[in-house]
């Protein structure tokens, strides 16, 4: 089953932010990882939620994408990461 992981993200250095966005496509090939959204226009339909940067990544399953998350190819991108914004982050499978 596939799965999913949904990234809120706000940054507070956006100049190391840009070197972690650079790193991090590069980290996910090993586990058959994409980006199915990365930064676009988000718009608010329901309730109060303003997000300002939201990232979608696609694995074929839930134990690949929790693998890549915990990879020593993701590792450096995943300190700057939290070095340079604020992530909340959640795994949801789906079909």
């Amino acid at each position: 089953m596939a799965a999913y992981l949904i990234v809120d993200v706000s940054i507070h250095n956006p100049v190391g932010y840009e070197d972690y966005k650079k790193l991090t496509p590069g980290s996910l090939k090993n586990y058959q990882g994409k980006f199915i959204v990365r930064g676009g226009k988000t718009e608010c339909l329901e309730g109060y939620w303003n997000p300002e940067r939201i990232v979608v990544l696609e694995f074929p399953t839930s134990e690949l994408a929790k693998a890549w998350w915990a990879s020593e190819e993701y590792a450096p991108a995943k300190t700057l990461r939290q070095r340079n914004a604020h992530t909340k982050m959640i795994l949801v499978e789906g079909f």
